[in-house]
C-alpha cells in the first residue's frame, strides 16, 4: 500500500508584543488562509481567525510540540503520522543521522513591529546542561543555529561589527567607563566581551544617563555609524531608557537592512536581535534562548552565562549574509537554495511567473513547504494539489514534485538529507 507522502497542514500563529497588529501581520494573514488552528483554543483546534486587536508574531511549521502542525484532512498531529510510517516519510538515512523520527528543523514566518529580545541560542553542550536543570524554560537539549530570509524590508542587529569600528565607538567619552581599567595595546574580542558584560550588568541610572549623553553627541562622532543617535529614540520608545540592549546593539553589533530575498545566518551562541519586517526563519529543532536585553529586567538571563558562550562570528555585515546558490535539483532553474553551515536543513526558494513550470527532484529526506504568494497546481504521487497563499505541505522523502503557476508563485521549502 502506497503511503500518502504529501500532506497539507494546519498550522498556528502565536502572539508576542513585538508582533504586528491584526491583519498587518503577514504571519497571521498566512495562518488564516488555510485556515490554521487557533493557539487560544488548543484543545479543540478551532479555525484560526485574525483578531484586529491582537499582535501576531510567529507562524510555526512542523512538529515541535510547542506549536505543532496537524494534517488538514484528518486533524492528526503530523508527528503521529510520521511515527506510523517513518521509513517512507523521513527515510532511514535521516533517522540514522539524527537518531530519531522528528523533523530536525523548525521553519517559521515572523512578522516584527519592534525589536525582539537581544539574545543568543546556546550551543549543544550548554543547552543540554540548562535543559537538565530547568526543562520547563529550556525545553530541549539541542542547539539552534538559524537563518532569516527577508520577505519584506528587514532590519536586524546581527553579530559584531569589525573590531576597529567598535574600538572607535567604545572610546567615546560616555562609553569609556565600560572598558577594562587596564587595557591591552589593541582592542580584541576579550575586551569586547568585557565591554558587553559590563554594560549588561550596569545599573539602570547609568544606562539611562549614557543613552542621553550619546544622543547629544554630534553625528560625526559616530563615524560611519551615524544612524546610532537616530535609532536611540526609536528603541527607547519600544523599551525602557534603562534597557542595556540599546547600547550593546547600537555600539557593538552590525545593523543590517535587508531587501526581500536576502538572508542572514545566525550560528549557535551568536548575538542577534531582529528589529522590523517579515521573514521566513528556519532553525535547528530547538526553542532554547538566553535573553539579556529589549525586555524587562526580570526576564533577562545571567549576563555572565550569556557572555561565557558568546561567539564572535560573524564579525562584519558581509560575514552575516548568507548567499543563495543555484539548486541542482531544479529542472527549470527557477529554484535556488540557501545552504547554511549545518546539517539540519537547507532552504529552497522558488519563484514562478504566471504560466511558468518547475519540477523539483526527489531528496532523501522530508521537507516542509509554504506558499507566500500566488496560485499554482502541484503534482505529486499521481495527484494534483491546489497551492495558494498560506498553504503549507509536508513532503516526504523521495517524492518528486511539479508545479504550474497560474498567477505567479513564491514558495519556500525547508528540507534535510
Amino acid at each position: 500500500m502506497t503511503v500518502d507522502s504529501v500532506l497539507q497542514l494546519k498550522c498556528s500563529c502565536n502572539q508576542y508584543p513585538w508582533g504586528k497588529k491584526g491583519s498587518e501581520s503577514l504571519a497571521a494573514q498566512l495562518a488564516a488562509k488555510t485556515p490554521g488552528w487557533d493557539e487560544d483554543d488548543k484543545r479543540n483546534k478551532t479555525d484560526f481567525k485574525i483578531d484586529e486587536e491582537k499582535f501576531y508574531s510567529e507562524m510555526w511549521l512542523g512538529t515541535y510540540p510547542v506549536l505543532p502542525s496537524y494534517v488538514l484532512s484528518t486533524g492528526e498531529d503530523l508527528q503521529d503520522v510520521i511515527d506510523k510510517n517513518p521509513d517512507e516519510l523521513i527515510g532511514k538515512g535521516v533517522m540514522n543521522k539524527f537518531g530519531h523520527t522528528k523533523l530536525p528543523y523548525l521553519p517559521k514566518v515572523l512578522s516584527i513591529s519592534k525589536a525582539l529580545l537581544l539574545q543568543l541560542h546556546p550551543n549543544k553542550e550548554l543547552s543540554a546542561k540548562i535543559h537538565s536543570k530547568d526543562s520547563e524554560k529550556f525545553t530541549d537539549p539541542n542547539h539552534k543555529p538559524e537563518i532569516a530570509l527577508a520577505l519584506t524590508k528587514f532590519e536586524a542587529f546581527c553579530g559584531f561589527k569589525p573590531l576597529d569600528q567598535i574600538s572607535k565607538l567604545v572610546h567615546l567619552e560616555p562609553l569609556k567607563q565600560f572598558l577594562p581599567a587596564v587595557q591591552k595595546p589593541s582592542f580584541d574580542d576579550m575586551t569586547l566581551k568585557h565591554f558587553v558584560n559590563t554594560v549588561l550588568k550596569a545599573d539602570e541610572d547609568t544606562i539611562a544617563k549614557v543613552q542621553e549623553e550619546l544622543k547629544k553627541l554630534p553625528k560625526d562622532s559616530f563615524g560611519g555609524d551615524s544612524y546610532i543617535p537616530d535609532l536611540i529614540p526609536r528603541l527607547q520608545s519600544q523599551y525602557e531608557k534603562t534597557d542595556p540592549g540599546t547600547i550593546v546593539a547600537l555600539i557593538t553589533m552590525n545593523y543590517l537592512v535587508l531587501d526581500p530575498g536576502q538572508s542572514i545566518y545566525i550560528p549557535a551562541d551568536g548575538i542577534h536581535a531582529y528589529l522590523s519586517g517579515d521573514i521566513i526563519e528556519c532553525m535547528a529543532r530547538s526553542n532554547n534562548v538566553l535573553n539579556v536585553g529589549f525586555c524587562p529586567a526580570a526576564d533577562r538571563d545571567s549576563a555572565d552565562l550569556f557572555c561565557s558562550v558568546l561567539t564572535f562570528s560573524p564579525h562584519s555585515p558581509d560575514e552575516a549574509l548568507l548567499k543563495q546558490q543555484s539548486y541542482t535539483g531544479s529542472a527549470s532553474g527557477k529554484t535556488n537554495v540557501f545552504k547554511p553551515p549545518l546539517s539540519e536543513f537547507n532552504m529552497l526558494t522558488t519563484e514562478l511567473g504566471a504560466g511558468e513550470e518547475e519540477t523539483l527532484k526527489p531528496v532523501k529526506g522530508p521537507g516542509i513547504m509554504i506558499v507566500t504568494k500566488g496560485v499554482a497546481t502541484m503534482k505529486a504521487q499521481g495527484k494534483d494539489f491546489e497551492l495558494k497563499e498560506g498553504a503549507v505541505f509536508f513532503i516526504g522523502q523521495g517524492v518528486e514534485t511539479s508545479y504550474e503557476a497560474k498567477e505567479g508563485l513564491q514558495m519556500f521549502t525547508a528540507y534535510v538529507e
